[in-house]
């Protein structure tokens, strides 16, 4: 152990080294000093400093829900509006074909067809429970009570994918995205100071989908309530040719493309240096978008967004390349966002804000200060202890803590890692915890020295026979820290980032940088005794 290779020797000095350099940021710049060089140097340059968490760097505090109750509802429609063509299929005449509380109904008219039609039903949702009345020859595919808490559950689940993507979009820095409770989840965004736009965003369902226009209803009838059968009438956010607003569309309830099939979609401008979003389609979705305008050119096509037109453009040719524009009156922002919101998808359910708070950096700069003077303290008193201690032995077990200290925030720099509150108290932690391996090794040469051993002797055994338990002890407290962020929230993640950053950054002084100043020591000074 006292053997210390050239090599080994130029890989602690540089790891040390570039631990310096990457902590160098954070003493050395303040935040928007340190952001500017970022975006001005180029990338792996020592420039990024320890990103900090919501409690300590402020931003924005999101509750929202998810609203789920017209999910069974939307889940029966879509069951009853692709029955027609799959019975057809089958010749299986049938009447009644609506929707029972929560279940789908029809009546056939041969009861012949009765042990298909139940077939069918499965396969249009595999959800439903198929059951025959045979004195009624009605069929009912019924949506058990576990059918719909597998809906809600799924659509929970989804909603927390698509408001990770939409937040990943907006380049925030380690949000911190989680489901609370059945049908909640908590979004905190680090630095965000703009709720208002982040409640437009993830509260926006962004549905999209395309209808044809029925030009032939009548509009003021629809007004009045009666709607044709198979029709929709949906309010417009458009305006014609005059600039007058177009208050509604009568459009055909079938969904010809859907905005599921998107994949790609950018804010840009037309000719006319107008606003627009351009989309394009993948393979299905670009044959269906191209039948569908090869099939009705000359016909207009509402593009609808959360069940309004924001666009029906007349299709004045076929479009055969999957994709196309979206026009409407939109600022740049607006188109920007439309962008965002179709690329990371459509939400399931909308999402209604339960609580909303921005929270302002005062905490954090007076937890960072608090923070600081517990880490000078413990570091100082650390000192104090290891010198009285272990005298020289001390210093350098001291002067290990330093490059320690340097390890872990060039380690939360370079990896981006959110430092929060708890992961302060992690760092506080380890600085008492960073000295255990040399308090184990330096007890163990004094103990061989008593043994009788000579100083090279004694050291070299010192460091070979205690390397067993402080890798032990070090590893048991590695894997509770890494428990802990698997499966914790975000606080206690932050704390076992930290302490795990630090278990290993304390593992490598103890045993390389301590062990490198004490081996040239002893090199250079051939002690007799050591002053231990």
């Amino acid at each position: 152990m006292v053997h210390f290779p050239r090599w080994l020797v130029i890989l602690v000095l540089a790891v040390c080294a570039l631990g310096i350099i990457y902590a160098s940021p954070n003493v050395l710049f303040d935040r928007d000093t340190s952001l500017e060089l970022s975006e001005s140097l180029p990338g792996g340059l020592p420039t990024r400093q320890v990103s900090l968490g919501l409690d300590l760097q402020g931003g924005s505090h999101l509750l929202v829900r998810v609203d789920w109750d017209g999910l069974v509802r939307e889940r029966l429609e879509a069951a009853v509006d692709s029955l027609p063509a799959a019975l057809r299929r089958e010749d299986i005449g049938y009447t009644g074909r609506g929707i029972d509380g929560t279940a789908v109904v029809f009546t056939l008219r041969e009861v012949a067809d009765a042990e298909r039609a139940l077939e069918i039903v499965a396969e249009v949702d595999p959800e439903l429970v198929t059951t025959f009345d045979a004195e009624t020859d009605q069929v009912r595919g019924i949506l058990t009570e576990d059918g719909i808490n597998q809906i809600r559950i799924g659509a929970v689940q989804q909603s927390i994918e698509i408001v990770r993507r939409r937040i990943d979009e907006l380049g925030t820095t380690e949000p911190n995205i989680q489901r609370q409770g059945e049908n909640r989840i908590l979004v905190q965004l680090p630095g965000v100071d703009d709720p208002a736009r982040l409640r437009e965003i993830l509260g926006t369902t962004a549905r999209l989908t395309f209808h044809l226009v029925d030009r032939s209803a009548d509009l003021g009838a629809a007004l009045a309530g009666t709607v044709p059968a198979g029709r929709l009438l949906l309010p417009s956010a458009e305006a014609d040719a005059n600039g007058d607003p177009i208050t509604h569309y009568v459009v055909h309830r079938r969904v010809e493309v859907s905005g599921d099939n998107l994949v790609q979609a950018a804010g840009t401008f037309d000719s006319n240096r107008m606003p627009v979003v351009s989309f394009s389609f993948d393979g299905v979705g670009g044959r269906r978008f191209g039948d569908l305008t090869s099939e009705n050119t000359g016909e207009l096509l509402a593009i609808v967004l959360d069940g309004e037109v924001i666009s029906a453009p007349r299709i004045r040719s076929p479009i055969l390349g999957g994709s196309g524009i979206i026009e409407g009156q939109f600022s740049v922002q607006e188109a920007s966002d439309l962008a965002l919101l179709l690329r990371a998808g459509a939400l399931p359910a909308p999402l209604v804000v339960l609580e909303e708070r921005t929270v302002g950096p005062g905490l954090g700069a007076d937890s960072i200060a608090a923070g600081q003077i517990a880490a000078i303290i413990g570091f100082a008193g650390v000192i104090v202890f290891m010198v009285i201690s272990y005298g020289r032995f001390g210093v350098m077990a001291s002067l290990a803590l330093v490059f320690n200290l340097a390890l872990i925030l060039a380690a939360l720099s370079f990896l981006q890692a959110t430092l929060t509150l708890p992961g302060i108290a992690g760092i506080v932690l380890t600085v008492g915890m960073a000295v255990d391996a040399n308090v184990l090794i330096f007890e163990r040469i004094r103990e061989e020295i008593r043994n009788g051993r000579s100083p090279i002797s004694a050291i070299d055994a010192g460091y070979s026979r205690a390397l067993t338990t402080i890798i032990d002890s070090n590893l048991t407290t590695l894997i509770a820290a890494a428990l802990l962020f698997a499966m914790g929230a975000g606080p206690v993640r932050g704390f076992a980032v930290t302490l795990s950053i630090g278990i290993l950054s304390s593992m490598f002084t103890a045993i390389m940088v301590t062990r490198l100043m004490v081996v040239t020591w002893l090199r250079r000074t051939k002690p007799k005794t050591i002053p231990i």
